[in-house]
């Protein structure tokens, strides 16, 4: 447990004594320590989050600042909030997530309306909606998700959804296919926030990682539906009203998205305090009131070399992160090529419609709907294996609460691509290449949920800045690949193209099985790692020195009233 705002007892305050990222180090003590008892505010308050005195002891600074932070059943504390709270920020989050994913395919459906209306042939030129879109994925997550772990998640939600909606309705009054595209690359850079800082936002509200791995199924959930739901409500809107009507349709989504993000609480525990500190300071007229993170220097520079380059440092010089990213960046990649490739597959070789080629993504979808099923399965078994007398020594491994669904869903995904690859063929019935996918989905879900919650669970304060750089990572390769695929499929036919892939996806199944083995050493030589366990150690003693000192201080005024 931690002391989240505990003064260090130096003669100046530490920036590192306060790190405004400590939230997810559990229940906190809401006090203030000041240079001496004659100076000790008033009055205390409720646990609701007011300041209580704490007597200087070996606390004492050379000034007197009083420092906030939660108390232990602190109902404004994320981690206190009721379960009725909290499912609604998830939901919250999973519908913000579903604008951002679903309009990130939306216009593969339009592609032949757009085409004739734009008088646009090129292939090339015809892959820009998407790919266009996923270049704001791979910028806007470097900015946004370390920027939402100094002000907070919801003040950055809202302002890049701002984006998002109106270059949606951009999107839809476009009068050039250049604007378009340029429109497109706004609204996606507008829509990767929530992908990026979702994690953060759960590790924010749930202590444990059973908690946060329930939390993500659903999130992994709205990301797998959404780039399936594109496709399809694009292809008939298009058939049988207009294709401008996909970005209108789109728009009235977003809009009716707004009540929820604007109802939805703040979850970052650093902001949360910050803001009691200044109503508190209005309150009582005391400015000497003060929230860790107002401590901590601020200024460009630290934002500049510090904060905005932690995703990068993180994609460069961690290896889990590094290999998650190559693993889930192929996968996505993958992913997208569907959207190009499916049309080939099913359109040249079925004769299907743009709606029945959406259609046939949808088995992907049920797919994910099976992977949620192996994930909370496993997680009952894990937690069933726990709770025995004497718990088998793999249950308590970290790599084992995860990886193991990766494991499943690499070769999984191989097993797809093999299948459809050598059954789409016009002598052959189209339910069998159809099928094929199946799989594909079971295998997407599950390699993202183990290697996201594996992430997550590692570097936890971290948790925003990891998943901004695998966003951003699997982003490049879903922006690059949907291009080769045009090329790809006309050169080597689906067959070997499906065989391409397959035995690259062989190749990263290799990744879970090495973290497996290393994961501990790799993360024991993990330099954020190593920062956020030192941040914990810190803080259960910072938490046992102010309750001694409560204590110690309770101990004579109960002498007093006997």
């Amino acid at each position: 447990m931690s002391a989240k705002g505990e003064r260090a007892a130096s003669p100046t305050p530490s920036a590192n004594s306060y790190s405004q990222r400590d939230n997810d180090k559990g229940n906190l003590s809401l006090h203030a320590e000041q240079k001496s008892d004659d100076e000790k505010l008033a009055t205390s308050r409720d646990t609701s989050g007011d300041v209580s005195p704490a007597p200087s002891n070996d606390g004492q600074t050379e000034d007197d600042t009083n420092i906030i932070s939660f108390t232990q059943d602190d109902p404004t504390n994320p981690y206190n909030w009721s379960r009725k709270k909290k499912i609604y920020v998830v939901v919250t989050a999973m519908v913000m997530v579903l604008n951002s994913t679903m309009g990130s395919a939306l216009p593969s459906g339009a592609t032949g309306a757009t085409s004739r209306y734009y008088d646009v042939e090129s292939d090339e030129l015809l892959v820009l909606p998407v790919s266009i879109y996923l270049i704001g994925y791979i910028l806007g997550p470097m900015i946004f998700a370390p920027l939402s772990e100094s002000y907070g998640r919801k003040i950055v939600m809202i302002c890049t959804f701002i984006m998002f909606t109106i270059f949606v309705m951009a999107c839809a009054v476009a009068p050039t296919f250049a604007s378009l595209v340029v429109f497109r690359m706004f609204t996606g850079i507008g829509a990767s926030t929530p992908v990026s800082v979702i994690g953060g936002i759960l590790a924010d509200m749930y202590s444990t990682s059973r908690a946060r791995g329930m939390a993500i199924t659903a999130f992994m959930a709205a990301t797998t539906w959404g780039p399936l739901l594109g496709p399809l409500l694009s292809g008939y809107i298009t058939m049988y009203i207009s294709w401008r009507w996909v970005y209108w349709v789109e728009l009235m989504f977003a809009g009716a998205t707004w009540p929820f993000l604007l109802f939805m609480s703040e979850t970052y525990g650093p902001v949360i305090l910050r803001r009691r500190a200044k109503k508190l300071r209005k309150e009582t007229g005391d400015h000497k009131i003060k929230a860790p993170s107002e401590l901590e220097k601020q200024d460009l520079w630290e934002l500049i070399t510090t904060v905005l380059t932690r995703p990068i440092r993180m994609m460069l010089f961690e290896a889990i992160v590094s290999s998650t990213c190559l693993f889930l960046s192929l996968e996505y990649g993958i992913f997208y090529i569907f959207f190009q490739a499916f049309d080939p597959i099913f359109a040249d070789t079925y004769g299907f419609t743009p709606g029945q080629v959406g259609l046939a993504f949808l088995p992907i979808g049920v797919g994910s709907i099976f992977a949620a099923a192996i994930y909370l399965w496993w997680d009952y078994y894990l937690d069933r294996a726990r709770n025995k007398p004497t718990p088998p020594a793999w249950s308590r491994k970290e790599e084992f609460v995860r990886l193991p669904l990766a494991c499943l869903g690499g070769p999984l995904i191989v097993i797809s691509l093999f299948w459809l690859g050598w059954t789409a063929r016009a002598d052959i019935h189209w339910i069998v290449p159809i099928l094929a996918v199946l799989p594909f989905g079971i295998g997407f879900l599950l390699i993202f949920m183990a290697l996201i919650n594996y992430v997550v669970d590692a570097y936890e304060i971290y948790a925003a800045s990891a998943m901004g750089a695998t966003s951003a990572a699997r982003s490049v390769f879903g922006v690059v690949l949907p291009f080769a695929s045009s090329p790809m499929y006309a050169t080597l036919g689906v067959p070997w193209a499906c065989t391409l892939l397959g035995i690259l996806s062989a190749l990263m199944c290799l990744i879970p099985f090495v973290f497996i083995k290393y994961g501990e050493k790799i993360r024991s030589n993990s330099k954020f790692c190593q920062e956020l366990k030192k941040k914990k150690a810190d803080g259960e003693e910072k938490q046992r020195r102010l309750w001694e000192r409560q204590r110690s201080r309770q101990e004579p005024d109960l002498e007093k009233g006997t």
